[in-house]
């Protein structure tokens, strides 16, 4: 399959795969907690409210298999996410620091494996929309969970469904980009590929040295094959729309040009719009669409996923926003009405003045055209859309190159597609911390 098929197509119904399973907004990480599944609930019925769904073909992805899982994460590791409940913790306590489970960040719930499953589907069938060629755009909100390592949870995150779906995509694009616009670091991501030249990791983030999680600094630039394969764009507290655009379409110019990739994998973290619960930046949800307009242009395939976000009213807002762009669908600023209207009070509104004059900013010109030239030499050393003979597969995964048959599409095990598409209500309990 080459890219060339899809140049010149435009972005009908039958291009843009939407997945969504109803049951997956009901999981509840516990009282208290910053990421709420629930807000996968409202986003979903904002898409519906403004007739997005009639331009999507929407899907109901199957669970993940476990052999699916491990083709990126260690199996002792997969294992342990499938016995432990909250329940039996007690029992497993001598793993869970191994595992990084049990503390604040990343709670033992009630069905935390089959949540992992339910997501990580998601954005493996998207990828396979795409290799397939039956769609040009493939959009799983409820994925994006870029934190988690090979053999361990980290950040709110469990199963890395972003490296895997990156890996279905490997086999049939020769280079993949990934592309984070979460506040936080896309670390977990750009370890699992910080060896390979056939996946470009980007990444835009808040970084300090001390913010979560630590990692993202200019110089960590990939290793061995994959030197130079790994663009940090650190950034500081209170960035603009126009400071972000200017960097995001500066940087990302540079790297489809020399990089090449036949496709491209978005991370849509909504933590780094203004107001966030956990964020720092300052950007509007038009700011923060403008970056899934721009990569869309390209008119190569495309994967949205999620992330961050814990103002949930927010990430309603914006996930849908940027759905309407994908779709090429104007939406009316005062929104329609849907069951979880309250939420968006006092203003009712898709694009609310959620901006701070008096944030902070420490984002000069002069500190953005610093970062922008050095990524720019790194660029340098990259051979311009090398030769699928010269790149390498990430150490780790080695079923890649075993030349395993990849499930048919439309198989028993496949998606199923959903033509009676509806509204859902499956908001749990401390759910309306908004």
């Amino acid at each position: 399959m080459t890219v060339a098929r899809f140049r010149g197509l435009k972005h009908s119904k039958d291009q843009v795969a939407y997945f969504l399973n109803e049951n997956i907004s009901a999981f509840h990480y516990g009282e208290g907690h910053p990421m709420k599944p629930a807000r996968l609930a409202l986003t979903h019925n904002l898409v519906c409210a403004y007739g997005l769904h009639k331009k999507m073909t929407a899907f109901r992805p199957r669970a993940a298999t476990e052999d699916e899982i491990t083709s990126f994460h260690e199996a002792d590791y997969v294992e342990f996410l499938k016995r432990i409940t909250p329940d039996n913790v007690g029992a497993f306590s001598k793993y869970l620091h191994k595992f990084n489970l049990g503390v604040d960040d990343c709670p033992v719930f009630d069905g935390l494996y089959r949540f992992c499953s339910m997501y990580t589907g998601a954005s493996l069938e998207a990828a396979r929309k795409l290799t397939s060629g039956s769609h040009q755009i493939a959009i799983n909100w409820s994925g994006g969970l870029h934190h988690a390592k090979k053999w361990e949870a980290s950040g709110f995150c469990y199963i890395n469904d972003i490296v895997i779906a990156i890996l279905e995509l490997l086999r049939t694009f020769p280079r993949v980009v990934y592309v984070d616009i979460d506040v936080h670091h896309g670390d977990g991501v750009q370890e699992a590929f910080y060896r390979s030249n056939r996946v470009m990791t980007v990444s835009f983030h808040r970084y300090d040295g001390t913010f979560f999680p630590g990692t993202g600094d200019l110089s960590e630039r990939g290793a061995g094959p994959g030197s130079n394969f790994a663009i940090n764009v650190p950034l500081t507290t209170g960035i603009t729309d126009a400071q972000y655009s200017y960097i995001f379409k500066a940087i990302m110019t540079d790297v489809m040009a020399k990089f090449q990739p036949g496709a491209i994998v978005l991370q849509c973290g909504a933590d780094s719009l203004a107001a966030d619960r956990l964020g720092s930046f300052n950007l509007s949800i038009e700011g923060h669409g403008a970056c899934v307009k721009f990569m869309k242009s390209f008119n190569i395939p495309l994967i949205l996923v999620g992330g961050g976000g814990y103002t949930v009213r927010n990430v309603a807002r914006a996930w849908t926003y940027e759905t309407s762009i994908i779709t090429s669908s104007p939406l009316e600023n005062q929104l329609p009405d849907n069951p979880y209207m309250a939420y968006y009070a006092p203003d009712y509104l898709l694009h609310p003045p959620i901006q701070d004059s008096s944030i902070p900013n420490g984002n000069t010109r002069q500190k953005l055209d610093q970062v922008r030239e050095k990524v720019a030499e790194y660029l340098r050393y990259v051979e311009s859309a090398p030769s699928v003979m010269m790149q390498e597969i990430p150490p780790g995964v080695e079923k890649l190159e075993q030349g395993l048959e990849v499930d048919k599409v439309e198989d028993e095990l496949g998606d199923m597609r959903v033509d009676d598409i509806g509204l859902f209500y499956p908001i749990s309990k401390d759910s309306g911390n908004q």
